[in-house]
């Protein structure tokens, strides 16, 4: 692993005077407002009681008038309606979400969750021949679909009408759907572009309450659901996402149906929950039931109603993505000892690595785990329906999805952003493609890229680190791409005696200021050698704060990112 690069963020100190004026509030906290863009009171305000008053009109959605009344007229008939969704936390909370809201008045509903290994990404055409053998004139497909133009047209020749409620990129157009609810469609002037896949399915119900009335207080209930695919897709915490964030984890804390209520159960969070327990505790729990089996396995565990069941349905969860853990490991494993045993892997500026006898459901994980340790884009691939299939992940500064487009020739198809992406090619294309995706990231991903990079927001003195400090840090959350947990800097710390190693490179910490009197406690995660190297000197150290639970009681601690030498005095 490369030492990250530690990189202070700039602020505009006359916004910070303004806010601190303004506000009355601690001037470091005035300081993480002006980084967010906000610089004024009422933006403040807006900031810290984000509220559902604010959501958009979903009508301002281009396509959900004919949404609307589509679904409309299919439940005034009692149409078979189909729901769809993918195999991932946003596909399966979508399917809920639409499930639990249209079931409430409607019962003639089904529901279909591609199989990852047979039928992969997207609308299959399979689930299209489902849709006719089960009756249904309505599908409601949902984090997929935009790009459907196939499964739609077979759809519409059975007299079969598609609803697509989608975050991705079109391409090649739209497909043959009565309505494409797409935000980053280009013709849509809809104001906030990253809702998640399950956010649009909630914009739907929204869209659908309006038409008929209905209070909006109907919709609460779905808004758990909603914060769990925001926190798990990894879309900006900004705008409507953050809004929704913010209400849905309040309600999966005060009130959480019962499927969420059993995990959480099963895997002995401590309530309140955050985004971080969502992201680390519930969405693997939810992936592992399309990663090694049924992915309606976790639909049905969300839209349980009984808490024994529930409990059941959780367990199976639980163990398998104990199984799931186990794959993945002995998968990274082999995957970090064939890069490593390559003659020139030092050189090489990417990872592409081709086993044929690899989980399909599981690439995806060992692709983040080599970037993540090596901290170059990575291509994991293996062997399915006769093509190499493979996940890629990126790294800072280089755009993935710009890379696989010099390299759509190679490809049966493709697909992703930035950050992450899919394809499947033919297995004798793998060398080739391996060759040029190299030559596109020696080409395109600068030196400073190939170093991680630690966004520091402000240096902070450990006296600093108060109750009342942390109390309204706290009101920054819902933390998440675009409001990220501050990191903060303390200078010159010294090890107070009692920190100590722990297994798997973990250090337990104590630690205060070479010139100071508090003492913060806290964990740094495989920083245990790099920790050993510098105890007997002052050092600075990067770090998140966050509660800790230990023996019944919630202490204030530090979650170390990264150490290094001080400079001397």
């Amino acid at each position: 692993m490369k030492s990250p690069r530690w990189q202070f963020s700039s602020t505009d100190e006359t916004v910070v005077q303004a806010l601190h004026g303004a506000l009355g509030i601690d001037p470091l906290l005035c300081r993480l407002l002006a980084q967010r863009g906000v610089t004024n009171f009422n933006e403040a305000r807006a900031f810290f009681r984000p509220s559902l008053d604010e959501l958009h009109n979903p009508f301002l959605m281009r396509d959900m008038d004919a949404a609307v009344e589509r679904l409309d007229d299919a439940l005034q008939r009692g149409e078979r309606i189909l729901l769809y969704g993918d195999y991932d936390v946003d596909g399966t909370t979508s399917v809920a979400l639409m499930y639990a809201f249209l079931s409430g008045f409607y019962r003639n509903l089904d529901y279909y969750l591609p199989d990852r290994e047979k039928e992969g990404y997207g609308v299959s055409l399979a689930s299209v021949e489902y849709a006719r053998e089960t009756g249904a004139t309505l599908v409601i497909a949902m984090d997929c679909g935009i790009k459907a133009h196939e499964a739609v047209a077979r759809a519409r020749g059975y007299g079969i009408d598609f609803i697509v409620c989608d975050h991705h990129l079109p391409e090649g157009g739209l497909p043959e759907a009565v309505a494409n609810l797409d935000p980053k469609r280009p013709d849509c002037d809809y104001p906030f572009k990253e809702l998640s896949g399950c956010g649009i399915a909630f914009k739907l119900a929204q869209a659908l309450a309006l038409h008929n009335n209905m209070p909006p207080e109907e919709l609460d209930d779905l808004l758990d659901l909603v914060a769990v695919s925001i926190a798990c897709d990894i879309v900006p915490m900004a705008g409507e996402n953050r809004i929704l964030a913010r209400h849905g984890l309040q309600r999966l804390n005060h009130s959480p149906r019962v499927g969420l209520w059993a995990l959480i159960n099963r895997i002995n969070r401590h309530f309140p929950l955050n985004i971080t327990d969502l992201v680390f505790g519930l969405g693997p729990l939810i992936n592992a039931a399309g990663r090694l089996g049924d992915a309606r396995d976790a639909v049905r565990l969300l839209l349980s109603s009984d808490r024994n069941s529930a409990l059941d349905h959780a367990g199976a969860l639980v163990r398998r993505n104990r199984e799931r853990r186990e794959v993945d490991y002995a998968m990274a494993d082999e995957a970090r000892r064939r890069f490593t045993e390559a003659p020139d892997w030092e050189t090489r500026r990417s990872i592409v690595l081709y086993n044929p006898e690899w989980h399909k459901g599981i690439i995806g994980i060992a692709a983040s785990r080599m970037s993540e340790a090596f901290h170059r884009p990575s291509v994991i691939l293996t062997h399915s329906n006769n093509r190499a299939v493979g996940s890629a992940r990126s790294v800072p500064g280089f755009d993935l999805y710009a890379a696989l487009q010099a390299c759509e020739d190679l490809f049966y198809s493709y697909g992703g952003h930035a950050h992450a992406a899919g394809m499947q090619m033919p297995v004798e294309n793998l060398e080739a493609f391996a060759e040029r995706f190299e030559t596109i990231v020696g080409q395109n991903l600068n030196e400073e890229s190939e170093h991680p990079v630690i966004d520091i927001c402000s240096r902070i003195r450990l006296d600093e680190v108060t109750e009342k400090f942390w109390h309204t840090l706290r009101q920054f959350e819902p933390f998440g791409p675009d409001n990220r947990n501050p990191v903060f800097c303390a200078e010159r710390v010294v090890d107070t005696g009692h920190s100590r190693v722990l297994d798997n490179n973990h250090v337990r910490l104590s630690l205060r200021q070479a010139d100071g009197q508090r003492v913060i406690t806290g964990i740094g995660f495989g920083l245990a050698e790099v920790f050993c190297e510098l105890k007997s000197r002052p050092f600075d150290v990067a770090f998140n704060l966050r509660n800790e639970h230990w023996r019944g009681e919630t202490v204030l601690a530090m979650q170390a990112k990264a150490f290094r030498e001080s400079e001397k005095v």
